[in-house]
């Protein structure tokens, strides 16, 4: 129907209630046929019908989509209705002298059910009948706040939605049993496994953003009592702004469920460092290194420069950043080995950028007790090449990534990256550059990650192995740890070991537990086996060591471990004979090394 059409439509429709209402109302008081001969009761239906229609522009009772109308469409026809009818009767007053009260006032009732009526039946229409033109999925509404029933709305205005919301779930006792938006609100979480059983849910919405992470275990947990995966709901800012729709619903990430608040980081203090810079990013196709560019990127910087040994990976997040970013920055991929030391003294000479963060590094240990000369070679030395390149060109901040298995490490890659630490803080102290070094836990979702091992499991049948039934590890997300990196950047003064408050550590074996669930499956269909630790690996991580300073937080959980120094010759002689000592020499002499412990070269064969 179009727009003249519907005017047109609506305002006959309207003029015959009117008109209706006012002759039944008379007519109630006065049962005859003489009703159509009062001059008086003419004068008072032209008067109403002229005043509804001023009153119906005003209000826009022409213009509103009434398939989804709501209280704010009643509140116009409330007050539409209610001003032509008084205005009326003060016309009758004016004029007769006298008012027809109890005519008015069921002319009033009248006109306000029947226009609400005439108005309403679109929205009954659609939701009775449009609504079941489509199978839909029967969805629990978990949270029955402002975003549980915004999504609840939402949902029953939009046809085309494959959701049907049934019911709220809701801790809160005043709201249970009650019902909003002709959903009732079945009970608190612990009803949820009932109301899918007795409801017939397909689907289950989690719609609580300001949950914390301990609470939306807790819902996980009575949600994984049941076959049916939970979803998360979008960002109430997406929804608004119309970037997502309300089907978009994510399924629940084990991300979602790590037991510690994200670190809100100061973007103030980093746009300060970043905008209208040069920055250089090492590994920027690794996992780590490729999210800090993306961080960066926001930031508005003048260039940015990726350095990687890979070409795959350093086109992957080239092509990635131009797509967005081409207009606004300077991209510049760089294919270069940290372990040639002639090409990042090139690299860094050609460009001067402003700071640099060093994320390229080996970081499986396993791997790297198998083949400690590459450790050593990739980083100590890399991480020394590009270091002091950094120095010799006035750089004016370099950021390293380290790792919580620096701390005391039992194995060749903590170690090295241990040794990486008292390179730049050695520089530091004869530099002008800020040295600094960010430690933080394992990143979930990076290529070294066990969550894809998990996953890979799960999806063959099982078993998910576990090396220990009691080892722990702190974890944090690719985003916060690329952000925790960039806001050191802007707390350096030079020799720091900036360290994250991770909050608790979490068990890998309950982190398998939440990915089986998360996927689909029990705990008893996919099965959990303890293959015991593998070289080189810990029951549990560090983030300082004993003789480390662990002082005030330079930054809302940001903290500042400051190592023991040591004779960087020490360095010096492993960087100049690494080459010609056998493995077992490389993984007793970084050990000691970095562990601070007396213990003299091994003698090699010149």
């Amino acid at each position: 129907m179009t727009y003249k059409k519907r005017l047109s439509f609506l305002t006959f429709v309207d003029s015959l209630i009117v008109l209706t209402s006012i002759y039944i109302g008379f007519w109630m008081l006065n049962p005859s046929f003489n009703v159509f001969q009062s001059k008086t009761l003419l004068a008072a239906s032209l008067s109403l019908l002229i005043w509804h229609h001023l009153f119906a522009y005003i209000y826009k009772l022409y213009n509103k989509a009434w398939e989804y109308a709501s209280v704010g469409e009643l509140l116009s026809i409330l007050k539409a209705v209610t001003y032509s009818v008084t205005i009326t009767g003060l016309l009758q007053l004016v004029v007769a002298g006298d008012i027809f009260l109890r005519v008015l006032l069921i002319t009033w009732m009248l006109h306000m059910l029947l226009i609400g009526g005439s108005r309403f039946s679109w929205r009954l229409y659609r939701d009775t009948f449009m609504r079941q033109k489509k199978d839909k999925k029967r969805a629990l509404i978990v949270g029955a706040g402002a975003a549980g029933t915004m999504i609840v709305r939402q949902l029953k205005q939009n046809t085309e939605a494959d959701l049907d919301p049934i019911a709220f779930i809701d801790d809160e006792p005043r709201k249970q049993r009650l019902d909003i938006y002709g959903i009732p609100v079945f009970g608190g979480k612990e009803e949820i496994v009932n109301a899918v059983n007795t409801l017939k849910i397909d689907n289950i919405i989690i719609a609580i953003p300001s949950l914390s992470k301990k609470e939306l275990n807790e819902i996980f947990e009575e949600c994984s009592k049941t076959k049916i995966k939970p979803h998360i709901m979008p960002m109430i800012e997406d929804l608004l702004v119309g970037k997502l729709s309300v089907n978009n619903f994510r399924e629940v990430q084990v991300e979602d469920l790590l037991g510690r608040e994200p670190v809100e980081l100061d973007m103030a203090s980093i746009s300060e460092s970043i905008t209208g810079k040069t920055v250089l990013v090492t590994g920027a196709g690794g996992s780590i290194g490729s999210e800090i560019c993306r961080q960066i990127c926001k930031f508005s910087p003048e260039k940015i420069v990726l350095v990687g040994h890979g070409e795959n990976s350093i086109y992957t997040i080239d092509m990635e950043l131009r797509k967005q970013y081409s207009e606004e920055i300077e991209i510049v991929p760089v294919i270069g080995d940290i372990q040639d030391r002639e090409r990042m003294f090139s690299v860094m000479e050609q460009h001067r950028p402003d700071v640099v963060y060093h994320a390229a590094a080996h970081k499986h240990v396993p791997l790297m007790e198998y083949n400690p000369a590459e450790a050593v070679k990739n980083n100590v030395i890399g991480t020394r090449n590009v270091a002091e390149a950094a120095d010799t060109f006035g750089i004016g901040t370099f950021v390293l990534v380290s790792s919580d298995k620096a701390v005391n490490p039992t194995n060749v890659m903590g170690s090295t990256k241990r040794i990486a630490e008292m390179v730049i803080q050695n520089l530091s102290k004869q530099s002008n550059t800020k040295f600094v070094a960010v430690r933080f836990g394992n990143v979930l979702g990076s290529r070294g990650s066990v969550i894809p091992l998990f996953k890979a499991q799960i999806q063959a049948g099982g078993p998910v192995t576990v090396t220990h039934q009691d080892m722990t590890r702190y974890f944090m997300t690719i985003p916060e740890a690329s952000r925790l990196v960039i806001q050191a950047g802007t707390l350096a003064r030079g020799g720091e070991i900036f360290v994250l408050d991770m909050g608790e550590p979490v068990k890998i074996v309950d982190l398998a537990r939440n990915v089986i669930k998360l996927s689909g499956y029990s705990v008893n269909e996919i099965g959990i086996e303890f293959s015991g630790i593998r070289p080189g690996e810990k029951m549990y991580e560090e983030l300082l060591g004993e003789d480390e300073v662990h002082g005030e937080a330079i930054f809302p959980k940001i903290f500042i471990g400051k190592t023991t120094l040591i004779d960087i010759n020490k360095v010096e002689q492993l960087v100049n004979a690494y080459g010609i000592m056998s493995a077992d020499e490389i993984q007793e002499y970084v050990l000691s090394l970095a562990n601070n412990r007396e213990k003299k070269l091994l003698q090699v064969a010149k």
